[in-house]
């Protein structure tokens, strides 16, 4: 019978609904770990034997792929490949997708939100009433305000419509950008040096990939205001932590709203005692919508590749075309 690991943390029984459409299809699933912190080893022990993997955070490499050979497919659940060595996978002719288009709303929601709690100091106001204070921390204005886009994709593009109901001014730093969308939203296209130099908030939303690793570091954060404000719900590694930690808890910026990490689960509690930073576990795409999306998606990629069909996501279409030959 034809195996498929499912490395989900928010799914741990086999019989789960959502995977019931592989085993109606007929085959077999188990479950694996789907951190980023999972050893190789046990990757490829979860992976004996599988034709196909729905991925989680946890490691895919040249070795994944090497001790691997019944392994047909990675399919990431969410839009983020950076723990995929795609390469590898291409030169083992493991076909790798992911579900583009499946959260792009519930990340914009939540880097919208971040953006209004750090403004209003909704976390901060939070903690202290319910620690026995009735105290006020003024905040700024989120109406009117300027919002600098790093990355206009989906879900850059997601937030700069949310920014219009606030009538914010929008500026994106974006080198293919989509020329109707930014006519139709009045957005600014400038350059990334003056996304960080104009903006009130800026809002990360890239990929993680050799040219953007630590793209945030000391020298952009000393571009901007001090009276502004960081937002990451992208990929920790576009990020120097120890420079940002830097800039907010010395005021060199006013403060920042992470959802995403270098480390997950974060290894240490330094953020924890900083008010104008607010810390969330990598869950903007947590939602109801989200999952189901995403699940309709695996189910047809997973589905799709191994009855011979070309999925939907797919990362490295050099390899399908290969196996038609």
């Amino acid at each position: 019978m034809t195996t498929v690991s499912i490395s989900l943390g928010r799914l741990q029984l086999d019989d789960a609904p959502e995977v019931r459409p592989l085993r109606e299809a007929g085959f077999d699933v188990k479950m694996g770990r789907g951190l980023p912190t999972t050893p190789v080893s046990e990757v490829i022990e979860n992976l004996r034997g599988c034709a196909a993997v729905v991925a989680g955070g946890e490691p895919y490499t040249a070795e994944v792929f090497r001790a691997c050979p019944d392994l047909k497919l990675v399919a990431r659940f969410g839009v983020g490949y950076d723990a995929v060595d795609v390469p590898a996978a291409t030169e083992h002719g493991v076909v790798a997708c992911t579900t583009p288009g499946t959260n792009d709303w519930a990340v914009a929601d939540h880097a919208m939100g971040l953006i209004i709690d750090l403004a209003h100091n909704m976390s901060l106001h939070d903690r202290t009433t319910r620690g026995g204070e009735w105290k006020v921390f003024p905040g700024v204005d989120v109406y009117r305000a300027t919002l600098g886009i790093v990355g206009l994709g989906r879900i850059g593009k997601g937030v700069a419509r949310r920014a219009r109901g606030f009538d914010m001014r929008v500026i994106a730093y974006e080198p293919y950008p989509d020329r109707s969308f930014v006519a139709e939203n009045g957005i600014e296209l400038v350059g990334m040096d003056d996304v960080f130099r104009q903006a009130d908030f800026v809002t990360l939303h890239l990929p993680a990939m050799a040219e953007t690793h630590k793209l945030v570091n000391a020298e952009k954060l000393s571009l901007m205001k001090s009276s502004a404000f960081l937002i990451n719900t992208a990929r920790g590694k576009l990020v120097d932590e120890d420079a940002l930690y830097a800039a907010v808890r010395s005021g060199r910026i006013a403060g920042a709203g992470l959802d995403a990490w270098t480390s997950e689960p974060l290894g240490t509690d330094r953020w924890y005692a900083l008010d104008n930073v607010v810390v969330t576990p990598h869950c903007a795409p947590a939602t109801s919508g989200v999952w189901t999306a995403g699940w309709e998606m695996i189910n047809r990629i997973v589905l799709a590749t191994l009855r011979g069909e070309q999925p939907e996501g797919i990362l490295n279409p050099e390899v399908w075309e290969r196996r038609r030959k």
